[in-house]
């Protein structure tokens, strides 16, 4: 029976649900000792000096590690967490709640208690803390996308022809900062073996936290060795070696013991990146049919210091693509500001921007008095008018009309505050989903032992999503072997190299090479069934390998007796593949359609999601159930970002002031609603052999403007922000 689609419980489900799964923090060695740090308490400025004769003098304090006796670093230029300030380089403060110092300590409460009494003197400066106040600073980006394209576009005349159009729109969009608060706090364990270090770490990228690890340290990257099995959580904010991983292997080399430091809670609001605030100016226009001529999309977002590094959030690029229009501008703008880093967030870049645009796109449909999904396949995009290539597969049209039936889209009544249950206004929204279908070369090894079981290593990771599941599932089909005696094995830099798992893109790299990596074993093993005899006069193709099996006219052989007869524990193969030429003649994304059913009371302003339906191209399903999860999960995050989510930052000291769970609001059960996803059939294998489009980003994107519009269907009121608020809609 092929396994991959089937709902099959996670294979790692049982050691999480009974604490047998081991994460960063919980790794013990002999001889550990705990690092804490200290952050600065001003946004802008330089240390002064430190005062540490209290925190030295505190039981089991073994040193304290400051910018005047911190060992130096190396600075590749690839690594954009490498800066001077949060790394203990030099004075110099750049945000509120940088890294000072560390302490190290024979236990954690003994580390926090020395924390605690550190004395800092600074030199204080003028802060930059509002966004809104630098807007006319902006300034493009020297990276964005790494340098893979410039951060504008442009094709035909938009401002040329935005004036002839009979319905003009000029509209600001705004969406805050956002932490991604995961489950798992980020943390890290080091320890050195002479020159060689090795690093228990929750990270999204092993290989990458071993190259920067490396880098930094000046040895040579099989020197370092990452290690992180389990995740949990991360959303972005663990895709990046930030500097409390580097600082964790520095203070391990200065007190030549392994090193532990586990933030905070609140020291994750300033150590590991954040979703940017965004200020977002799109201008429509439209013929009478709604057609649109000329669309300009301009996208502001908040950053750090330039010495920090740079990350621009790539607000503008759904837009490029998403519909049909002859005229169109784009531009990315940064806004530097006494802050940390931004980094990506879940649907980074498409989160935030679709959220303006699709609402942009409701706002013209409701001027034009069409259907917002008529209005859309109006402007389809059956190629990609921004690079001028096909799809690489596209069901969208699919999407809205089986998200419309699930949803009832056809008894909608199309005027504001038109119906209602009682007291109970009531609103139906929709918005357009997207996402880039990504792929990066990946290395798998597959090995089988003597009783036949089998072994699949990549040094990959399981961020929650599944993947020890599904690789397992993919490797099952693959080698005719049921998932009882298949292994997956991840987490560790020593096996074949993976890209960060983000972007919804570990699927379709890792994906394709287990099943190239089982071809190549069975490959191997026919060989070795044809070179022992017993299979005279039938040919290669003839074999087959089933149950475990080698199947021939007359007789089956275990594959494990063959394994057996050589000599050897096991055989092995390890392959890597890449992606070809794809990216070049085709449009590769993944797309969806959201519907959202609010409930508000109209006296009171209270805003409930009653109703959520979102339908997905997003190609191959590989496990049912986990891919259920995930487009739910990533509806969760969609409403959050609507109605809850919002980082706090006081524009006088420039501190994060909601930096913890509590003030910080996130949806929890009771505001989630009944939610129906739907797969929409369309298995991709242009974009890649498996034809999975990854789905982790997808049902994220557009939630927030499909709850917006639904806010302004049941209410009248048009709220062009993120958090809606109660007070926003009260008038």
């Amino acid at each position: 029976m092929p396994m991959i689609g089937k709902p099959i419980d996670r294979t790692d489900g049982r050691l999480k649900v009974t604490g047998a799964a081991r994460y960063a923090a919980e790794f013990r060695l002999p001889g550990v000792v705990h690092g804490v740090l200290v952050q600065s308490t001003i946004a802008a400025g330089s240390i002064a000096g430190f005062d540490l004769s209290e925190a030295e003098a505190m039981p089991g304090v073994l040193t304290i590690i400051t910018p005047d006796n911190a060992g130096k670093l190396q600075h590749p230029e690839h690594v954009q967490q490498t800066v001077p300030g949060p790394l203990l380089q030099n004075k110099d403060i750049l945000f509120n709640g940088q890294h000072i110092a560390v302490v190290i300590a024979g236990t954690l409460e003994q580390a926090e208690a020395a924390a605690a009494a550190v004395r800092v003197r600074y030199f204080n400066a003028e802060a930059a803390t509002s966004m809104d106040a630098l807007l006319s600073q902006a300034y493009p980006p020297k990276h964005f996308r790494n340098g893979a394209r410039p951060p504008d576009s442009s094709r035909g005349d938009p401002d040329g022809t935005f004036n002839s159009g009979a319905v003009k729109l000029d509209l600001t969009y705004i969406t805050p900062i956002e932490h991604h608060n995961a489950m798992e706090p980020h943390a890290t364990l080091a320890a050195w073996n002479g020159d060689k270090l090795t690093v228990w770490t929750a990270t999204q990228g092993i290989s990458g936290a071993q190259a920067t690890l490396a880098g930094q340290f000046g040895i040579d990257k099989s020197d370092v060795r990452i290690i992180c099995p389990y995740l949990g959580g991360g959303f972005g904010s663990k895709g990046n070696t930030w500097p409390p991983a580097t600082l964790a292997a520095l203070a391990a080399r200065t007190v030549k013991r392994p090193v532990k430091l586990v933030l905070s809670r609140a020291q994750m609001y300033t150590s590991n990146g954040y979703r940017p605030r965004t200020v977002q100016k799109i201008k429509l226009s439209s013929d009478i049919d709604g057609r649109l001529i000329s669309v300009r999309h301009d996208g502001f977002s908040s950053m750090s210091q330039p010495a920090l590094g740079e990350f621009s959030e790539p607000v503008a690029l759904a837009t490029e693509m998403l519909y049909a229009c002859p005229d169109l501008a784009v531009t990315h703008r940064l806004v530097a500001l006494n802050a940390p880093l931004p980094t990506y967030m879940r649907a980074p870049g498409e989160a935030s921007g679709v959220f303006a645009l699709e609402s942009a796109m409701d706002e013209m449909a409701a001027a034009l008095k069409m259907d917002p999904i008529k209005f859309r396949l109006q402007n389809y995009a059956e190629t990609d008018p921004h690079e001028n290539k096909p799809f690489a597969s596209k069901a969208l049209r699919a999407c809205y009309e089986q998200g419309a039936q699930a949803f009832g889209w056809d008894k909608r009544s199309a005027e504001p505050r038109s119906m209602r249950d009682g007291n109970t206004l009531i609103g139906w929204g929709f918005a357009t989903s997207t996402y880039p279908t990504n792929r990066q070369p990946a290395a798998v090894r597959v090995r089988m032992d003597r009783a036949g079981n089998v072994t699949v290593q990549s040094g990959t990771q399981d961020i929650g999503t599944g993947t020890y599941t599904v690789m397992t599932q993919v490797a099952s089909d693959a080698l005719g072997i049921p998932v009882q005696r298949i292994r997956f094995e991840l987490g560790d830099s020593s096996l074949p190299p993976a890209p960060v798992s983000g972007g919804s893109q570990t699927v379709a790299s890792v994906g394709p090479s287990v099943q190239a990596a089982c071809a190549a074993l069975i490959e191997k093993i026919k060989d070795m069934a044809l070179s022992g005899g017993g299979w005279r006069g039938q040919s290669r193709e003839a074999l087959q390998i089933r149950d475990g099996l080698v199947v021939g006219a007359d007789r089956r052989v275990p594959i494990g007796a063959l394994v057996e007869k050589s000599g050897h524990p096991f055989i092995e193969v390890e392959v890597q593949t890449k992606p070809g030429e794809e990216k070049q003649r085709f449009s590769m994304h993944a797309f969806g359609a959201q519907f959202a059913e609010v409930r508000i009371d109209q006296d009171l302003g209270e805003i409930r999601v009653s109703r959520f339906v979102g339908a997905f191209d997003a190609g191959r399903v590989l496990n049912a159930k986990t891919a259920s999860s995930q487009l739910i999960g990533g509806i969760t995050y969609g409403i959050g970002m609507a109605l809850l989510e919002e980082t706090l930052v006081d524009g006088e000291t420039g501190r994060v002031v909601n930096a913890n769970v509590a003030e910080y609001l996130m949806p929890v059960n009771a505001d989630i609603p009944d939610i129906q996803t739907i797969i929409v059939p369309n298995d991709d294998t242009t974009s890649n052999p498996l034809g999975a489009k990854g789905i982790g980003e997808l049902p994220m994107v557009g939630v927030a403007a499909a709850i917006a519009n639904a806010v302004y269907h049941a209410t009248g009121v048009r709220v062009r922000k993120v958090p809606i608020r109660i007070e926003d809609i009260l008038v």
